[in-house]
């Protein structure tokens, strides 16, 4: 790991100096990761995996490799022990597995059925299409945030620049900030860029652009905020490979209306994270509709006390959304 660490740092051009100051980390205890004397907690490998623009997947073994071994030593029992743990484990992400229900597995499954169909069918101007759909998107959630843009104003907004008369700024904004936001999802799928608190601050910071806000790109400071999101990526970074991504997704989102990490565009921000992890997989934009009648579903299913409501309801709104693509399709 201390290779790694210094390899990465090495390639940025950055000093140690700098890597301490940028993740107000004390200087000392990055030379100390370097040279192996000293192990990083875990939130300083998400800061240090971010900043240096190292797979954190292969960081994380290596953190937790090292932390084992750091732990056992040379201990009489210590493979034994380790083929003990490996059993439990394995138990647990069985257990996690049974979150899904069988008719919600069957249900993904047609939709990861789709998700193949649809990569094989994908027509040279297929860009045209995710562009209307991206577009729809932005509409429909603004809509369900009380923006009154029509659809047809809003592609006047993004396409030429232009100001509505009757509508307010605010309005104009929202709309142009979200395409932004839309596009950097985007782009950091294409770069296979980690999911990660930095980017998910970014993003709040672009759907601000313009709006007089001092909270821009910053959560809540009552002092739960930044906890709660803390166990989020936690939770997170332990499930993405275990969960469906579409579950994965729905339960982001779940716990980000929960929280309320931000002082505005909480809303705007779950559905923005929960198709950030389905693009990284591959799947489409998941456009929740924002007429009064889709509207009021969505929020009933969100404010279920039955936890599988709106994983079901995610579920139903993914598979429309590919269904909305093969019909654009023809």
């Amino acid at each position: 790991m201390k290779t790694l660490l210094k390899n990465a740092r090495e390639q940025k051009g950055l000093k140690t100096r700098e890597v301490a100051q940028l993740l107000k980390i004390d200087q000392a205890l990055i030379s100390k990761f370097e040279s192996g004397t000293r192990k990083p907690t875990k939130d300083q490998i998400l800061k240090l995996a971010s900043l240096l623009e190292i797979n954190l997947e292969n960081l994380m073994i290596a953190w937790l490799k090292e932390k084992i071994i750091w732990e056992i030593g040379e201990e009489e029992f210590a493979l034994k022990a380790l083929k003990v743990a490996e059993a439990e484990l394995l138990s647990r992400k069985e257990a996690v597995s049974k979150i899904i229900s069988s008719r919600l597995e069957k249900q993904l499954l047609e939709i990861d059925q789709l998700k193949v169909k649809l990569k094989q069918s994908l027509p040279f101007n297929s860009f045209l299409i995710d562009k209307k759909l991206e577009l729809l998107y932005n509409f429909e959630s603004n809509r369900i945030e009380g923006n009154t843009l029509t659809f047809d104003e809003m592609r006047s907004v993004l396409d030429q620049g232009l100001t509505i008369a009757g509508k307010k700024m605010r309005e104009h904004l929202e709309m142009i900030n979200h395409q932004e936001a839309i596009n950097h999802i985007k782009h950091l799928k294409q770069i296979s860029g980690d999911i990660n608190e930095r980017e998910f601050l970014a993003i709040h910071s672009l759907l601000m652009r313009g709006i007089p806000s001092d909270t821009a790109g910053q959560f809540k400071t009552d002092g739960n905020a930044k906890k709660n999101m803390d166990t989020l990526f936690s939770w997170y970074e332990t499930n993405k490979k275990n969960l469906h991504p579409v579950i994965l997704a729905s339960k982001i989102h779940t716990y980000l209306y929960q929280i309320q990490p931000f002082a505005t565009q909480n809303g705007t921000m779950a559905r923005l994270f929960m198709n950030w992890i389905l693009l990284q997989n591959g799947y489409c934009i998941a456009n929740i509709k924002g007429d009064n009648e889709n509207a009021n579903q969505y929020e009933k299913a969100l404010k279920s006390t039955n936890k599988e409501d709106f994983t079901a309801y995610s579920v139903q709104i993914q598979k429309e959304s590919i269904l909305d693509y093969f019909k654009l399709i023809g």
